[in-house]
């Protein structure tokens, strides 16, 4: 069953940045997600090291007396819910302590918006990370990448970089969430969501 936003949700124990793996994708739009997880490792003074047991980049943080964990999963986009799914288990992280970080065409370049469940929204990462996962009962980071106007385009889209003056305004956002991350870690979502969308308004 699909809990409510008002409902408590678990501290943050594990952080996901989606994108697709390779250097020719660091820099696109799709990518976003892993921005915001690099800016995170950066800010806290963590960096990163291969995991081959569940194949992606892990990254450790403690706040107080919680370990936190940042993944960046080493494959496609549209097939890292195994590698979330293996990670989860790996570390006995369950679902709802999981944040997952996103790009949102639904949402305008410089706009970053915070949920709890839901659906996937066309979004192929959401979608495998839901099916392996089988539950929606995540919370999702979405960063705003801004839309195309016409769907033939997204494909495209996506997976070019985003003009100068648009990764100032996903690199601004991404700043200001980094802000509530300490309460995300500490299982105050609504304050967190009410603190960001407040922020970036």
């Amino acid at each position: 069953m699909v809990q409510t936003q008002s409902e408590q949700a678990s501290p943050v124990l594990l952080f996901v940045g989606l994108g697709n793996p390779g250097s020719q994708y660091a820099k696109t739009r799709h990518n976003a997600g892993q921005w915001f997880i690099h800016a995170l490792a950066k800010k806290a003074g963590a960096s990163f090291s291969y995991d081959s047991k569940v194949k992606g980049d892990i990254a450790t943080l403690r706040i107080g007396a919680t370990t936190c964990r940042l993944l960046i999963p080493d494959d496609y986009m549209n097939c890292c819910g195994a590698i979330i799914k293996k990670t989860a288990a790996f570390y006995r992280i369950a679902p709802e302590a999981i944040c997952v970080v996103h790009d949102e065409l639904d949402l305008p370049a410089g706009t970053i918006r915070l949920k709890y469940s839901g659906g996937h929204g066309g979004h192929n990462g959401l979608r495998d990370m839901i099916d392996q996962l089988q539950t929606a009962n995540f919370q999702r980071l979405r960063i705003g990448i801004g839309h195309p106007g016409q769907k033939q385009y997204i494909a495209d889209f996506v997976l070019k970089p985003p003009a100068f003056e648009e990764r100032i305004q996903i690199d601004n956002s991404i700043s200001q969430a980094l802000t509530i991350v300490d309460e995300l870690i500490a299982g105050n979502l609504e304050k967190a969501m009410r603190l960001l969308h407040t922020s970036t308004e």
